[in-house]
């Protein structure tokens, strides 16, 4: 044992040096009523970039009324998997809207988007199939693909091309396409049509992860998928989150109805795992509700997110082509990285260092996001902040 400790002792010292190694930090307290936006970390008040509560629906007074009334039901937790007693009236109702929400026949409830990806990729191929995934997909699906037993081919960031040639020199019988929708260190929307009508020509299944797509992107916040003009013959499965743009906890996976009963059956990940508590499933319903009709919400964000882009342009700012509320700033050194986003900090200022092997190597980045809860005046004054922080650290 003293041998395996020292082992990770000099791992981690190797870390500290590379400036790779991570570290937790705790919010003591959200500062601003409702807010997710602004909050107390080891002492010190921040403006929050960190966040993915992209339409500031986290601290909904609506929201949280609705899981506070659903406790009183049901309690704080299920008790039990789904096919046990974990499944409740809180749960069928909420994969009934999102059902609607993706204009799918059914929906399924998994406990986190990790467990939906895996659950998808092992019940839908095996050994000898062929799982073909962008290079720049979340690790949820990768490891769902090496889980599968399939053979994985990762195919160059959004190039359909790449995707063909490796499906072309196939030797597979069974194929399946899996892709980010939303890219979430990127940013950046995968090319979704040329993608479908790939998989329709090869007769592969096409998979999308629109975990930072939904609420956000598409009429009512029906995501990317269904931005791009796709229905359910060109994507049959679709997974969203609704720890994100929906403000709780939780994913889910929409398609045809045999094909969800299907995952019902095989999916591992959510056959052998205690179900979501009634009560978060309550307020993800409130909460998808109101992502729905708050149309305000998104045109809110998508002002921030020009505001945002014009600001770091005029500045000079490193940019990425997103259109999301995900606008990285590329630094490539991970100790550089790190020492702005410190620096940052010490300006009141919370924004993430990503660094390998989070993504590639060289391509350590400040990974903003913002928020419909965000105001003008806390983007403007994290462009100053950035503005002089990298000025400072390129001299």
């Amino acid at each position: 044992m003293k041998r395996e400790a020292q082992a990770a002792r000099r791992a981690l010292e190797g870390m500290e040096k590379e400036g790779v190694r991570r570290t937790l930090r705790t919010v003591e307290e959200y500062t601003r009523p409702g807010l997710t936006t602004h909050v107390r970390v080891e002492g010190r008040e921040l403006v929050n970039f960190c966040s993915n509560d992209y339409l500031g629906l986290a601290r909904d007074p609506r929201v949280i009324a609705a899981m506070t009334t659903s406790a009183k039901t049901f309690g704080v937790g299920s008790g039990a998997a789904h096919l046990v007693t974990g499944h409740t009236i809180e749960h069928q109702r909420l994969e009934a809207e999102l059902a609607d929400l993706t204009g799918r026949e059914a929906a399924l409830l998994f406990s986190t988007g990790y467990m939906a990806n895996l659950g998808i990729l092992t019940a839908l191929i095996g050994r000898g199939g062929l799982v073909l995934e962008d290079r720049l997909n979340h690790a949820s699906l990768i490891d769902g693909a090496l889980l599968s037993g399939a053979r994985l081919s990762r195919y160059a960031h959004a190039n359909v091309g790449d995707a063909m040639a490796r499906l072309d020199k196939a030797e597979e019988e069974e194929h399946l396409i899996a892709t980010d929708g939303v890219f979430s260190m990127d940013g950046d929307i995968a090319p979704l049509a040329p993608l479908a009508k790939l998989a329709r020509a090869a007769q592969a299944w096409l998979v999308v992860d629109d975990a930072h797509g939904f609420g956000v992107l598409g009429a009512g916040g029906t995501g990317c998928v269904a931005e791009a003009g796709l229905g359910v013959d060109d994507v049959p499965l679709v997974m969203g989150t609704l720890g994100k743009a929906f403000g709780v906890f939780g994913a889910f996976v929409a398609g045809p109805r045999d094909l969800v009963d299907f995952l019902v059956q095989r999916a591992r990940s959510y056959v052998y795992t205690t179900a979501m508590p009634p009560a978060v499933a309550a307020a993800a319903l409130a909460a998808v509700r109101l992502a729905r009709k708050e149309e305000a919400r998104r045109e809110a964000l998508r002002a921030l997110i020009e505001r945002f882009r014009a600001g770091a342009s005029a500045l000079g700012l490193p940019l990425m082509p997103s259109r999301t509320p995900i606008q990285p700033l590329v630094l490539e050194d991970s100790r550089r990285c790190l020492a702005a986003s410190i620096a940052l900090r010490e300006r009141g200022f919370w924004v993430a260092a990503i660094r390998p092997p989070t993504v590639p190597p060289n391509t350590a980045r400040l990974r903003v996001t913002l928020s419909a809860a965000h105001t003008e005046g806390d983007v403007d004054r994290l462009l100053t902040a950035l503005g002089e922080t990298l000025k400072q650290r390129a001299a």
